[in-house]
């Protein structure tokens, strides 16, 4: 009998006692795969794995990459994804497969008896199978985490960059930390974004949480100005320490007629200057 026919009848077969005892495997294993996941999903998604394994066996196809395979590749992504999006490691969502070789190895014996040529092909199938199974789960929890990751880094470079509303038609953009290419789009997109919300006439670009300015920073600088001159609304670059004008003259940069500042609060007296507006005069107290 063909190995993958064998291994499918041995499934169907033994599917509940298999289903438990590799579920204890689980359990016994130290991860915290149970413990974080719930022993219902965990048990849950055996079950699943179990059922599309016995009937991808069926099918006579022994790659996983096949059609045949579908079903078991997806309940492992499942595994995969829900194992990283929980925090887990690789090695702990991996352990999920590989903790049902040993009870998958004593059914194969118990299906065998003493036929020993016919335990070490199915053995060595089994193995082969549950290794690629294995190494599948690993390369997808890899990919989920670096999802993850790179969406958290989004959503960080996101919160980052707020555009306040400093007053009616003024905005500001307080940056800090490193002015990078794709922090830059996202600038961009946040301040011109804003600016179509309000209507701004001026927006205040605040460097002055920016360690250092250089070349690509100015030229970032400059392409969220050239962006906002084309929505209609000037700006005004606010932070220009006495460090950072040094090395702006030092590198030869030319900012192409952009006002600057030394503080937010000179750019705001300005933004609010050219737009015909003043702040209210402070009330006198009186003692």
């Amino acid at each position: 009998m063909p190995e993958n026919i064998r291994l499918a009848a041995v499934l169907a077969r033994n599917e509940q006692e298999l289903l438990n005892d590799w579920l204890r495997e689980q359990a016994a294993s130290g991860t915290r795969t149970v413990r974080v996941l719930g022993e219902t999903i965990v048990r849950d998604q055996s079950r699943r794995l179990l059922v599309a394994m016995r009937e991808a066996f069926a099918s006579g196809h022994t790659s996983i990459d096949d059609a045949a395979w579908r079903e078991v590749r997806e309940v492992l992504s499942e595994v995969s994804r829900e194992g990283a999006a929980s925090g887990l490691t690789p090695s702990e969502t991996a352990t999920f497969v590989f903790s049902l070789k040993r009870p998958l190895f004593a059914a194969l014996r118990k299906a065998t008896g003493n036929d020993a040529n016919a335990l070490a092909d199915e053995t060595w199938a089994a193995t082969t199978l549950v290794d690629q199974l294995g190494l599948y789960t690993t390369e997808v929890f890899q990919k989920a985490r670096e999802e993850i990751i790179q969406r958290q880094q989004s959503e960080m470079l996101e919160l980052s960059t707020p555009v306040v509303k400093l007053w009616q038609g003024v905005l500001a953009l307080p940056l800090i930390g490193t002015l990078d290419s794709r922090r830059t789009q996202i600038v961009m997109e946040s301040l011109l974004e804003r600016i179509v919300e309000t209507g701004a006439e001026v927006a205040i670009i605040d460097i002055t949480g920016v360690p250092t300015v250089d070349t690509l920073v100015a030229q970032h600088l400059i392409k969220a100005v050239t962006a906002a001159r084309l929505m209609g609304t000037e700006c005004i670059i606010s932070g220009i320490r006495p460090q950072i004008a040094q090395t702006i003259v030092h590198l030869g940069v030319d900012l192409q007629g952009v006002t600057t500042k030394a503080t937010l609060a000179d750019a705001f007296q300005l933004a609010l200057t050219r737009g015909g507006r003043s702040l209210p005069a402070a009330t006198p107290s009186h003692g």
